[in-house]
């Protein structure tokens, strides 16, 4: 072999490792890349271990925990306009504020004060399940939280509403849903906001982000997912509508909103169970709103009066939403409703003739005319 065949050969080999040293890096940037993508996903679980994308929606299977999962749309919007036919409320109704929407048309069909500041106090809890239900999994609802004395001392301190567990109770996650709801439980919604994201502030701020998400940022936000008065702590009856709206889309939360009672799992302290009441739902039930009250949250604190939202349908299955805010009691709430269902929703025994001559008299004795 001459010195060019030697020459040759080397050259060969020589670009042969070169080819080889080329493939083992492109290999380990494909492997780096790859490991960095895993550590970001594993970091953030870590950070957050009940971490889901934010727009998961929890199905509802009758009488049953949702067993499936789907994707609500990625930009969810409502929005009610008031229009000519906007009137105001029955002298009967004595809530200083209140709103009636018919969901289908995006109607203000009655209002009074609807845009004005009020303090939404536990009407601040459909906030509160809506934000949950968009963070955790179907599955997560059999986790166990335990009730620590952190959670009983914030809420008996405030003088809060409280479901009645006791320190150290063990309950589901189902559980912290319906008793945040049903007895507007202060112990179930901080409970159930420190399990979501690790500590009370850190789910209001979740809180917050939803209202930005949803429009409602400059007319409302909250400090605290139980509803406690603050000076910061505002929203306005349309804003509490727009909020119910957004968690009766969601399936899980409808059913919590809709549940009459509902009697929590049995643990050391409560072998048979906690049995609370959407009391709100209860004694409307029986009452003439030409149609039914399928959801509802109350609330109370002395800067608002009693205040109450729900969501309705007419004979037709059409719904309905309606938010006050403002009433002497909370009996008196539950009959500025059912007035102001009433006279606004259709009622199929009277003629269209009839109802509007009943009307146009109601208004003249309103106005003077």
């Amino acid at each position: 072999m001459d010195n060019q065949q030697r020459n040759r050969l080397k050259r060969r080999r020589r670009r042969k490792r070169q080819q080889g040293i080329i493939l083992l890096i492109l290999l380990v940037s494909v492997l780096v890349i790859a490991g960095l993508l895993i550590f970001q996903h594993w970091r953030k679980a870590k950070k957050d271990p009940k971490y889901i994308p934010q727009q998961t929606q929890m199905a509802q299977t009758e009488g049953q925990v949702p067993e499936t999962e789907t994707q609500l749309p990625q930009a969810w919007s409502f929005e009610a306009r008031e229009t000519g036919n906007t009137k105001g409320f029955p002298k009967s109704v004595v809530s200083e504020h209140g709103i009636l929407i018919d969901v289908d048309s995006g109607e203000i069909l009655a209002q009074k004060g609807a845009r004005e500041r009020i303090s939404p106090a536990s009407m601040t809890k459909i906030l509160t399940v809506l934000v949950a239900a968009e963070h955790i999994t179907t599955e997560q609802l059999t986790d166990k939280v335990t009730i620590t004395k952190d959670i009983t001392d914030y809420s008996y301190s405030n003088g809060c509403s409280n479901t009645g567990y006791e320190v150290d109770e063990q309950v589901t996650v189902e559980d912290l849903f319906y008793g945040t709801i049903l007895p507007s439980g202060a112990d179930s919604a901080v409970a159930l906001a420190v399990y979501v994201a690790g500590s009370h502030e850190a789910f209001v701020e979740l809180m917050n982000e939803k209202l930005e998400e949803l429009g409602l940022s400059e007319s409302t936000h909250f400090t605290n997912c139980v509803g406690l008065y603050d000076e910061d702590h505002y929203s306005t009856v349309y804003d509490m509508a727009v909020i119910l709206k957004a968690a009766t889309d969601i399936e899980w939360c409808r059913q919590v909103l809709s549940a009459h009672t509902y009697t929590t799992s049995s643990t050391k302290q409560h072998p048979e169970g906690l049995t609370v009441s959407n009391w709100f739902l209860r004694r409307i039930e029986d009452k003439d709103t030409h149609g039914e009250v399928l959801c509802a949250k109350t609330g109370f604190v002395a800067q608002s009066g009693s205040c109450a939202a729900s969501l309705a349908n007419d004979e037709e299955g059409e719904e309905y939403l309606c938010v006050t805010a403002g009433s002497t009691s909370s009996w008196r709430c539950i009959y500025d409703q059912v007035d102001i269902y009433d006279r606004y929703l259709p009622d199929e025994n009277v003629p269209e003739d009839e109802d509007e001559t009943d009307n146009m008299d109601e208004e003249i004795l309103e106005t003077g005319e």
